[in-house]
């Protein structure tokens, strides 16, 4: 009788403790989740007019439906000559959103001319709120915030890309 008690105390324990440390490992956070910028391409913003190159950027890609549902989430930091852009299929009204993406962003839709047709500028960061286009878009660059106001960016303007 006493064995029985004392392994019924003995498997309490042992499944208080385990279930103690299980919670603490599920308890993990994603701020300590950090990714950082790698350079797959280079990416020139041209005048629409005069095809002249207002700013050249390094970017990154996102192409396949985990880099396109990731984003910039995650980052601390993203450089002024730097930016993500997502590639998509087909062109289509297209609609972001910040969650879990720590730094404020500008949005910019361009459509299969490679030519920029709307703006969602300051998007804050963690705010879900949609950003939609205002045009169908196949391709969204993602840079700094204030950058696409900074740089003079317009609807017309145009992109073009190379991957290394």
């Amino acid at each position: 009788m006493r064995t029985t008690h004392f392994i019924r105390i003995f498997v309490i324990f042992f499944l208080l403790l385990f279930f103690n440390c299980k919670d603490e490992k599920l308890n993990t956070s994603n701020d300590k989740v950090e990714v950082s910028f790698k350079k797959e391409g280079v990416l020139h913003l041209k005048e629409s007019d005069s095809d002249s190159i207002i700013k050249t950027l390094d970017i990154e890609f996102a192409q396949d439906e985990y880099e396109t549902q990731t984003g910039l989430m995650y980052r601390t930091q993203l450089g002024t000559n730097q930016g993500m852009l997502f590639i998509f299929p087909n062109v289509q009204m297209r609609s972001f959103y910040m969650k879990n993406t720590k730094i404020p962003l500008d949005i910019i839709y361009i459509d299969e001319k490679l030519q920029i047709v709307s703006f969602q500028k300051n998007a804050k960061p963690f705010d879900e709120t949609s950003l939609p286009s205002e045009a169908p878009a196949k391709y969204v660059l993602e840079i700094n915030a204030g950058l696409s106001d900074e740089w003079q960016l317009k609807n017309g303007d145009k992109i073009e890309f190379i991957k290394d």
